[in-house]
Order: structure tokens, then C-alpha cells, then sequence
């Protein structure tokens, strides 16, 4: 009798399923779930695993890692039909780097904004440098009159002859558009004159408690650059995606932090509505990596409202939030840090004996603590200067009475100019500082003329904090730094100067002890040390494909590693052309 059609496609399948499974059931195949989906090998693998510091290959199966070992294991025991091989070509596989803090929406707008970053990283040398790339974005992106610019990056510690960025440079060139010149710190932005009415700036807005207006000499008038808490309405008004943006903002901004070889980003200042804009980003199938996200303290009413506790700490299409975050000073680029002594070269208003200011009362910031350790939830506590670290512990002591040594999850943001004595603190009331190593590259200089050279060569103490038994980690605070985690774990290794300085040489820390600050340990400061951070059986296959390995190279060449692939969850996220 005549086969149907549809017979004879039956037949056809059932004998392309019975040879699949003979051949998976064949002598010395692999069972289904031990196949491999791809397996490593052929270059330096460094799992950052203390317990198997290197191993010739790695198998990898549904996004997570099946296996390491040797590559004659690996592929005795996982590789079957279907495996592909991945040859890494003499090339090195690490875990992924996990992005310990940084401004992670501010990346969603970084494409439509001029970079004035400071010589190597931008053109911003001075202020005609500035004013021309202002000028030859706006020429290139073809920006009407009227329209919002904005640039990201200014650095008033590089102007030669202490000539700043002005009100007045920026009316001359844009007169008919509202300038917002980002200072490089991201606490604060020069305005031009339509910008400074934009946002509601003139010569009867008084400047708030833990704020800078710089005023016009002889005037009352706002001169341009607002600062700290006077900034935080303007920083909160910016412009964001519209629905039909945000898909393919997100996935720009992603990009960014994937070229660097990062698939877990901090969005380390979140408000409420930028909230909403990830959530939703999320819901649209946009994340091409993790990112977590730590609300204000100033919105976490609002914000709990809609998201409350018992949702966060679990990732929703990778998204998550992970906890509160509060600020306490400045920066201390910006001479905004709350420090115990003056600064040698006064406020950035021209204040005399300026030491900086907290943000808040000593009593608002306890009962801030006091409400993210009642909620039971990871915080991040920004504070630079060595009185703002006081300040903290200060406020620990009181919101932890009791139980001084419990762990929190607290994570102190940049503890730059940690004292000595205050890392005997961190140990005891287990804090974990994030530690901003770029800062002895891009502001050593500044930091010297501020603070001396004592304070200077003691920023990011990683090497006093690694002997105390601290797990300390390191952060590019993208904007205010690019995304570059290779120059950063140089930074990190070798603490030289942008003109060249050594800076605390008895801080360096070894380049194994870099890489964990960037992987495991950050790990460990999002409580995800059982998924993340080193190349191991059943952990996510979050892993990165270097040019070189930076536990090999001369400790000078470290910055000069490329990243070539980055991998999220066995996808490639990043290929290098």
C-alpha cells in the first residue's frame, strides 16, 4: 500500500531520533546530560579557584559550567556529536568581570553626550578643548536650537592655571541651547545660562545644606558648576528614553559594559522612575547581561511601595535589586569630601578652612543605617573622605547596637582615604570596602594638591586591607572613570600616576589578588559567590576570552590587554572585530 506523505515524514523522524540515540548510547559516548554544549581549551584557563588555580579545559552545558579539568577528560567524558570544540588559539579564558560599582543608567545615555574626558581618555585638556568637542558634537549629531546637550567627564583638576569651565564659556558658544557639562566626579555639572533657568538656578536660589552654587565673582549669580545636593534635582530631571528607546538604549549601554568584559553591572545611585525604566527594559527582553540595582535612600518609601522587600535579591530576565544605597560626602576631585582636617587648597567655592561637608546630620545618617539594617536588606554606603567613614562607623555603632560584628552585607564605596586605624574597624564590624584604584592614575595629582602627599599615597589601602583578612573590591565608577577593568587592574597592580608618580607602592597588590577584586569578591558582595566569580562545576559559564594572561605578562603591559569575547551564560555578548 502507498505511504502517505505524512507517513513517510513520521518514519523519517523516528529513524533521525533512534540513530541520535544510538549514537549517544554508543560505547564510550557520553549520556545526554553529561554532553557538552562547547568545550575550552587550547590556551591559559585561570578559574580564580584557589583549589584549582588552572585547568586545560572547561566543558559548558545550558549556560553553565558541566566541567573542568584536563582537556583529554573533557573531552572523554563530554564531548559527543554535537559538542563544538572552541580552540582559544594560545589566547586565555577567565570567569567574567563583575562590575563592582559604577552608574550603570547613566551608560544608557553615554551615546548621546559629548566625552570631555581629560587626555587619554578624552579631549578635555582644557576649556577651549572642552568647548570644541562640545561644538563638534553638536556639528555631528546636527542638534537644532533649543535642544538639551549634555557632556560627561570634566575634569577641573587637569585646566592648566586653575582656568574652570564657566557660565559664561558656554553662553558664548551655545546660546540658544541648555548646556549641562557633567563634572567628572558625577556629582555635579557647569550649566550654561539656559540650563541654570532649565533647572530652576538664579541669584535668590540659596545653596542647601551639604550643596555648592558657584557664584559669579562681585554677584550673586549661579557661575555655572552646582554640586552635591544642590545637583541632586538636575541629576534626577535628566532626560530619559522614551518606551520606544529604552530597548535599544539598554542594549547600547549593555554593549559598553560587555566590551569590557562585564556581565554583572551596578547601577549604584538608582531612583525610582530610572527604576521603572529598567524593570521595564527587563520585561522587553533587553538585558544582554546581569545588572543590579541599589535605590537612593531618599526614594526607598516610594520605591517600596511598588517593589516590596520580599521581591528583591532574586533576578527577574536578569535584572535585580540588591539592596539601598546612601551618600554621605563628595568627592574628593571635586573638594566635596568630608574630611577630619582642611583641605590645602580650600572649597570649590573659595571657602577658607574648608574640610568638606556630610551630606546629612550625623543623626539623619544613623537613622538611615538604621532603617536598611531594619529592612534587612544589602547596603552601600558611599563615603570617600576619612571624617564621612567616621561618620559611617559612627552610625553603625548605633544602628547595629548590639551585635557590632554581625554581617550585613554592608559594602563601603570607595573608602578612598581610609585610615589606617579604620581598617581594624572594617574587619570588626565585617564592612567590606570597594576600593577605587584609578584614582592613583587619574587624580593622583589632584589628591596630592588637596590633601598632601601622606593622604595622597594612601587612597585605596587594598594591600593593608588584604592582610587584615578583608575581601576588598575594586571599581571604575563609570562615568565618572571609563569601563576599562584591564587599566584598572593595572591601577591596581602597579599605582602609577597619570604624570608618572609611584603613589603608596606599599599598596600594590599582586595581579591574582587584582582579578579577585573584580570576580569572586564582587561575587561575594552581591551574595551570588555560588554562581559567580570563578570557573567552576555548576556555576554560570560567565567567562571572558583575553589576549594575554595578566598573571603572566609584565606587570606594566597588564593595561594593554585586549578583550576579545565575552561570554554570558555560554552566549557570546561581545566578539572583538
Amino acid at each position: 500500500m502507498k505511504q502517505t506523505r505524512r507517513a513517510r515524514n513520521g518514519l523519517a523522524l523516528v529513524s533521525a531520533v533512534s540513530l541520535a540515540l544510538a549514537a549517544a548510547c554508543a560505547p564510550g559516548a557520553p549520556a545526554p546530560e553529561r554532553t557538552a554544549d562547547a568545550i575550552y581549551a587550547g590556551g591559559d584557563i585561570v578559574t580564580i579557584n584557589d583549589a584549582q588555580p588552572t585547568v586545560e579545559a572547561v566543558a559548558v552545558k545550558d549556560g553553565k559550567i558541566l566541567a573542568v579539568g584536563t582537556r583529554a577528560d573533557m573531552e572523554r567524558l563530554h564531548k559527543g556529536a554535537t559538542t563544538m570544540p572552541v580552540d582559544l588559539g594560545g589566547r586565555t579564558l577567565m570567569p567574567s568581570f563583575l562590575d563592582a560599582h559604577s552608574h550603570y543608567f547613566s551608560s544608557l545615555t553615554v551615546a548621546n553626550q559629548a566625552n570631555v574626558y581629560a587626555p587619554p581618555s578624552g579631549p578635555g585638556r582644557d576649556v577651549e578643548s572642552i568647548v570644541a568637542a562640545l561644538e563638534k558634537f553638536s556639528a555631528e549629531k546636527q542638534i537644532p536650537k533649543g535642544e538639551f546637550i549634555q557632556a560627561y567627564g570634566y575634569d577641573d583638576n587637569v585646566m592648566p592655571n586653575g582656568r574652570l569651565l564657566n557660565r559664561d564659556d558656554l553662553d558664548r558658544a551655545f546660546p540658544d541651547n541648555p548646556v549641562l557639562v557633567g563634572h567628572v566626579s558625577m556629582h555635579g555639572g557647569v550649566m550654561n545660562s539656559a540650563a541654570l533657568k532649565k533647572f530652576g538656578f538664579s541669584a535668590a536660589t540659596k545653596t542647601p545644606a551639604g550643596g555648592v552654587i558657584v557664584r559669579k565673582p562681585g554677584t550673586n549669580e549661579p557661575y555655572g558648576l552646582v554640586m552635591e545636593t544642590a545637583y541632586l534635582p538636575v541629576f534626577a530631571a535628566m532626560p530619559k528614553p522614551t518606551p520606544e528607546q529604552e530597548i535599544e538604549w539598554t542594549r547600547a549601554g549593555q554593549r559598553l559594559y560587555a566590551e569590557a568584559g562585564i556581565t554583572t553591572a551596578h547601577e549604584g545611585a538608582t531612583h525610582a522612575e530610572d527604576l521603572e525604566v529598567m524593570k521595564r527594559a527587563a520585561a522587553g527582553g533587553a538585558n544582554l547581561i546581569d545588572v543590579v540595582a541599589f535605590p537612593f535612600i531618599t526614594e526607598l518609601k516610594a520605591i517600596l511601595e511598588k517593589h516590596p522587600v520580599g521581591g528583591w535579591g532574586k533576578y527577574d530576565r536578569h535584572f535585580k535589586i540588591g539592596g539601598v544605597k546612601i551618600t554621605i560626602d563628595g568627592s574628593p576631585q571635586g573638594r566635596t569630601a568630608f574630611f577630619t582636617t582642611p583641605y590645602l587648597t580650600g572649597g570649590p567655592g573659595g571657602e577658607k578652612n574648608w574640610a568638606g561637608e556630610l551630606a546629612a546630620s550625623q543623626e539623619a545618617i544613623s537613622k538611615a543605617v538604621k532603617a536598611v539594617y531594619d529592612l534587612g536588606v544589602p547596603l552601600n554606603l558611599h563615603a570617600n573622605g576619612d571624617g564621612a567613614i567616621d561618620a559611617f562607623l559612627m552610625a553603625h555603632e548605633f544602628a547595629a547596637a548590639g551585635d557590632l560584628s554581625k554581617d550585613r552585607n554592608v559594602t563601603m564605596i570607595h573608602a578612598q582615604f581610609t585610615r589606617k586605624d579604620q581598617i581594624a574597624k572594617y574587619v570588626q564590624y565585617r564592612i567590606r570596602p570597594s576600593f577605587y584604584t584609578l584614582h592613583t592614575y587619574y587624580f593622583a595629582e589632584a589628591h596630592i594638591k588637596n590633601r598632601g602627599t601622606e593622604q595622597a599615597m594612601y587612597i585605596s589601602p587594598m594591600r593593608d586591607a588584604i592582610d587584615a583578612g578583608l575581601h576588598p573590591t575594586n571599581h571604575s565608577d563609570f562615568v565618572v572613570a571609563p569601563l576599562d577593568q584591564m587599566f584598572m587592574l593595572w591601577t591596581a597592580v602597579n599605582r602609577i600616576s597619570r604624570a608618572g608618580a609611584e603613589i603608596g607602592l606599599d599598596q600594590r597588590v599582586t595581579p591574582l589578588e587584582g582579578l579577585k577584586a573584580m570576580t569572586i569578591w564582587v561575587a561575594e558582595q552581591y551574595g551570588e559567590q555560588a554562581s559567580k566569580g570563578t570557573l567552576e562545576p555548576g556555576k554560570l559559564a560567565d567567562m571572558v576570552i583575553l589576549s594575554e594572561n595578566p598573571l603572566k605578562v609584565d606587570k606594566m603591559a597588564i593595561k594593554d590587554i585586549k578583550v576579545l569575547e565575552t561570554i554570558k551564560e555560554g552566549t557570546t555578548v561581545y566578539m572583538r572585530k
